[in-house]
């Protein structure tokens, strides 16, 4: 497949789904001063190129009584037990990112959690996943930058 080439109008239209994916095309297209059905199928072209790959949902965690997030380093007995660990790790919902990585750990984790104990208990789920070895767990004290946003920009400005 041909590299599909972003223009300043796609461009736009990403930088204002991604401010919220729930904004309507008209609304898009009002703001471009150009018609929803051009705002559609760029938005169809970016899709079918993978460059768009379904939307996502922000929740307030806090809200929902999930303020508590912990990182954790999972060391592993061996490295040929990453598939099946990985495969335990996905069972766990509280568990919402695992990246197999180099370095000190073999898979690192983001929980969400209610708080301390609730993420004990988690910590004690990884920790009892055979073939993990140890782990060892940060906590944060508070998310200071998500934004995807400054990322997107860059990577315009490379194009």
């Amino acid at each position: 497949m041909a590299k599909f080439k972003l223009d300043e109008t796609d461009h736009q239209i990403l930088d204002m789904l991604i401010e919220n994916t729930r904004t309507p095309f008209t609304d898009i297209a009002k703001k471009l001063l150009i018609s929803a059905g051009t705002v559609h199928v760029r938005v169809k072209k970016m899709e079918e190129a993978g460059i768009i790959i379904g939307s996502s949902l922000t929740l307030d965690y806090k809200k929902l009584g999930y303020a508590f997030i912990a990182y954790v380093g999972v060391f592993l007995k061996n490295t040929s037990q990453t598939k099946f660990v990985l495969e335990r790790i996905n069972e766990i919902p509280f568990v919402t990112v695992a990246h197999v990585t180099t370095g000190k750990f073999n898979v690192f984790c983001k929980i969400r959690a209610k708080n301390t104990q609730h993420a004990k208990d988690i910590i004690f789920l990884l920790d009892d996943i055979e073939g993990v070895y140890r782990t060892e767990t940060m906590i944060s004290l508070e998310e200071s930058i998500n934004d995807k946003k400054r990322l997107m920009h860059s990577i315009f400005q490379e194009m």
